[in-house]
């Protein structure tokens, strides 16, 4: 609906300065009052079913009975308006519900600023500087609590029946617990679907990362529906594959290499951490498992009385460092680290570290929960890297179990 121009022009005489528009006592409040009290009225009309002082209205058995006071939030700053009641109490505006007192789209901002990491005295800040609103600290908690729900709808929600690939890792988050300030693990798993796109399947919090509690983690994920996983890439945890197994056997554990380049080069002093890098790079990058585990024996041939610890931990993990040599070059990028997931929560820890401890596991749970769609928005223009020849060896590889999960 077009404006009237004239009407534009008349209110717009005497216009000097921004301050006359969008002031304290500007332009753009006088509108927004004046449009929404002409709604409200226009809304009792209708609810009443006669205009004011319209003779109609007599005997009706519900009339008008003056207004009540109450101040709006908005992009505007604050606004006072005055709200129509009925005698009878059973006028239910529309445009302002009864204990609305911030437009639709304001909570959308603090919920916005909240999910990039800002704290609440500057989301405070920021809506006084920006629109002169003030609000209060326990208004914050109530907007962004309406998250909660959310959250739970979202880590109860049903799972394909499918993941190809999953990424399962782990990031630390201090909370406070019982009057302490505590590291507790918030573990993570990103899935990749058939169609290659990734999802976070779900956030959990325990006191530690151990393999038990990842076990009730991966026990969740089929109850919600997983059926199967081809390749599940994971850091160097101690009995962690074995409690991807216990759910998912048919799984191929895949070490992430480069957790175990990093974990090798512990052993490293300084001066020789580049060379032996390069050394332990003629493995990985081997054409076959075969001609890897050449590389591995030159390397002990070399280097074993000095770095006996690092060709043991080779070794004992070779069955779970090994699958990715099956696939081509390209597929192995995407199946032989979890730099999917760590870069995931690189980007939430940059958003974490600005509160220092949670005061509680919901405050923590909800401000992850809204980095991670703000994150993983853009993940959905798309699927990984490689995609169509992963599947196409998926394919030929496991075609009898993407069947069997398709007639489910």
């Amino acid at each position: 609906m077009a404006l009237d121009k004239d009407l534009i022009d008349k209110r717009l005489e005497g216009y000097q300065k921004p301050e006359d528009l969008i002031g304290e006592n500007g332009l753009l409040k006088q509108l927004t009052k004046a449009l929404v009290e002409r709604a409200l009225n226009a809304e009792l009309t209708h609810h009443l079913g006669y205009d004011k002082n319209d003779p109609e209205g007599r005997g009706s058995g519900n009339s008008r009975n003056g207004r009540s006071r109450k101040t709006l939030k908005g992009d505007f700053g604050q606004v006072e308006i005055e709200v129509p009641r009925d005698r009878q109490g059973e006028f239910e505006p529309q445009i302002v519900g009864k204990h609305q007192r911030r437009f639709s789209g304001f909570d959308d901002k603090i919920v916005s600023m909240y999910a990039r990491g800002m704290t609440t005295r500057e989301i405070q800040g920021h809506l006084q500087d920006i629109y002169g609103v003030e609000i209060s600290a326990s208004l914050i908690s109530e907007v962004t609590d309406a998250v909660v729900e959310e959250v739970q709808e979202w880590q109860n929600r049903p799972l394909e029946r499918i993941y190809p690939i999953l990424y399962l890792d782990a990031l630390f988050v201090k909370m406070r617990q019982e009057g302490r300030v505590e590291n507790r693990a918030v573990y993570v798993v990103v899935g990749v679907g058939l169609d290659g796109v990734k999802d976070v399947l779900g956030l959990w919090v325990g006191e530690t990362e151990g393999p038990k509690f990842w076990l009730t983690v991966v026990t969740e994920l089929r109850n919600r529906g997983v059926q199967d996983v081809f390749i599940a890439c994971v850091d160097g945890l101690k009995g962690f594959p074995e409690a991807i197994e216990a759910i998912f056997p048919k799984a191929q554990v895949q070490l992430c290499i480069v957790h175990l380049i990093r974990n090798s080069l512990k052993y490293v002093n300084d001066k020789e951490r580049k060379n032996v890098a390069l050394e332990l790079k003629t493995i990985y990058s081997a054409p076959t498992a075969e001609a890897a585990e050449k590389e591995l024996n030159r390397f002990e041939e070399k280097h074993g009385a000095r770095y006996r610890a690092i060709v043991s931990m080779w070794r004992r993990n070779w069955d779970r460092i090994t699958p990715f040599f099956a696939f081509v070059p390209e597929v192995r990028k995407v199946i032989y680290t979890t730099n999917a997931i760590e870069s995931l929560n690189r980007s939430l820890r940059k958003i974490i570290k600005t509160r220092g401890a949670f005061p509680n596991e919901q405050s923590a749970v909800k401000l992850i929960y809204l980095a991670l769609k703000n994150v993983t928005a853009k993940w959905h223009r798309g699927h990984v890297d490689h995609w169509k020849e992963a599947l196409n060896q998926f394919t030929v590889l496991w075609e009898d179990r993407i069947r069997a999960a398709a007639e489910l």
